[in-house]
């Protein structure tokens, strides 16, 4: 998801340009702020939650990776339980890709 510089608004993904549904800025989408993957994280006796990033920049953010101790992960959050619990943080490591959620 990304939001409007100007007026913090949410942007919405047309064509190769983001724009933003409150004010109208546009913005073109570029290779570094994206990430491509699709993440599949098993859930316990449930169904498995599906990311799919297709080409929506993720934002980075200052976190060790538990699998070789990186300091930056890409993240998302997701309401995967009821409305009343705290959403699940989903990252991703920068370096090895490696993808874990934090409750």
């Amino acid at each position: 998801m990304k939001f409007c510089p100007i007026c913090g608004g949410m942007m919405k993904k047309q064509g190769n340009k983001y724009v933003c549904s409150s004010c109208g800025y546009t913005e073109d989408v570029t290779a570094e702020n994206t990430v491509s993957r699709k993440i599949i994280i098993p859930a316990n006796d449930r169904e498995a939650i599906i990311v799919d990033t297709g080409e929506r920049p993720l934002p980075k953010t200052r976190i060790r990776c538990p699998k070789c101790g990186n300091m930056e992960a890409y993240y998302t959050v997701m309401q995967t339980r009821s409305a009343d619990e705290p959403e699940t943080r989903i990252y991703i490591c920068t370096k090895c890709g490696y993808t874990w959620r934090e409750y």
